[in-house]
């Protein structure tokens, strides 16, 4: 099942995201079989990371959550936000 996980940086914390980004692209990498969107969010002017956006298929919301606890950005203190929510593709049909 997919789950959407949308996380939100702590306000001025881009050069800990800097830091860590390749330990979490690392991390996500052992996933990509399963995502089926993943990415950071951006400020309004596209010029700065603040966030992370990521539709990942698990088999249940335990190990949507171990996979969050497990991101090297979450680990590093990066996130003031974490939400997790089942998702549902609707358009485009498949």
């Amino acid at each position: 099942m997919l789950f959407a996980i949308a996380c939100t940086d702590k306000p001025d914390h881009e050069r800990l995201r800097q830091d860590t980004r390749q330990a979490h692209l690392d991390y996500l990498g052992g996933y990509k079989d399963r995502a089926f969107a993943v990415g950071p969010t951006l400020t309004d002017d596209g010029e700065h990371m603040n966030g992370s956006l990521l539709i990942i298929d698990f088999a249940d919301r335990k190990a949507a959550e171990d996979f969050a606890a497990g991101d090297p950005y979450n680990k590093a203190g990066l996130f003031e936000t974490v939400v997790i929510r089942r998702w549902k593709k609707v358009i485009p049909a498949d």
